[in-house]
């Protein structure tokens, strides 16, 4: 390969029809810019100028070249200047994964503050289970993922975010059993809202109950949070939900907390990303702002 900085100069040369003037603009001397000309003339066994005596003039086979080195030189300044929007987060993309829940109760208000910030940032979102996400996330489909704890992955570094407390409730159908303490049998006996099997939630919610000695069936899965408070409300039975997503819908007495003997453990939310793998800039300026952001 002739050296890049022997096409500058024929660049500048051409556009200038002067060697003075092409060194000007480089801000090199005319000698360096003569004989980087010159090398480049003899590397390619063509006459590119001719010498006149106020200047010089491309040649047939000079001219031909040009048209290519403009666009090689065109293409490299508009990669430097993408490189540089991509470092001022004037563009680029995220690509973030989670569960349907956790994108509307903890993604949503840190996304929407992020794409004011950057709005030229597109922001791409995977949702599905706790699992699914973690195998999207090691095959590279996805830069980062908030998860459900615990989730252990030798491929996948992964930090606390929150902890997560979670309870049953119910509707104004059910609303006495809201006034006193109930015992794990007893709430086995109500019917129960579970979101649908393969969830981590699930899977906690069975463990609990397994610990206490019961084998429960739920009356419904349902495939999302809204569904389970809104089916919970409408008398259905008690859902299995974390506090903070109906925080709303409990305080407005639409649904009632179920208080237990037997308390429920918490959990915790995590933030993973690939441990072998840069993360894009955009990626870690959102990131930075998960870490800081106000907490579940």
């Amino acid at each position: 390969m002739i050296q890049m900085e022997w096409y500058r100069m024929f660049l500048y040369t051409a556009r200038k029809g002067n060697l003075t003037k092409a060194a000007e603009e480089l801000l090199i001397t005319q000698p360096s810019v003569s004989y980087g000309i010159k090398q480049m003339e003899e590397a390619l066994g063509l006459r590119l100028f001719h010498r006149l005596s106020k200047g010089v003039q491309l040649t047939e086979e000079g001219r031909a070249l040009l048209p290519y080195v403009e666009q090689a030189f065109s293409l490299l300044e508009a990669a430097e200047r993408h490189a540089n929007d991509l470092k001022r987060l004037e563009e680029g993309e995220i690509r973030i994964g989670a569960s349907d829940s956790l994108i509307k109760h903890m993604l949503l208000p840190q996304l929407n503050q992020f794409h004011q910030e950057h709005p030229g940032i597109r922001i791409r979102l995977s949702h599905g289970k706790t699992p699914d996400i973690a195998r999207r996330l090691k095959d590279g489909a996805i830069d980062c993922a908030i998860v459900h704890m615990p989730l252990n992955d030798t491929q996948l570094h992964i930090e606390p975010l929150a902890e997560l407390e979670d309870c049953f409730v119910v509707g104004s159908r059910y609303r006495t059993y809201a006034g006193r303490m109930l015992s794990t049998e007893e709430l086995a006996k109500l019917p129960l809202l579970f979101l649908s099997p393969g969830s981590s939630t699930r899977t906690h919610v069975e463990s609990w109950f397994a610990a206490q000695g019961r084998a429960v069936k739920p009356d419904m899965e349902l495939g999302s949070v809204d569904l389970l408070a809104e089916f919970a409300g409408q008398g259905y039975g008690a859902a299995f939900i974390t506090r903070s997503f109906v925080d709303e819908e409990l305080r407005s007495g639409k649904l009632f907390r179920l208080q237990l003997e037997q308390p429920l453990p918490s959990r915790g939310i995590g933030l993973a990303v690939r441990r072998d793998t840069a993360l894009p800039l955009a990626a870690e300026r959102f990131i930075e702002m998960l870490r800081s952001g106000p907490s579940l």
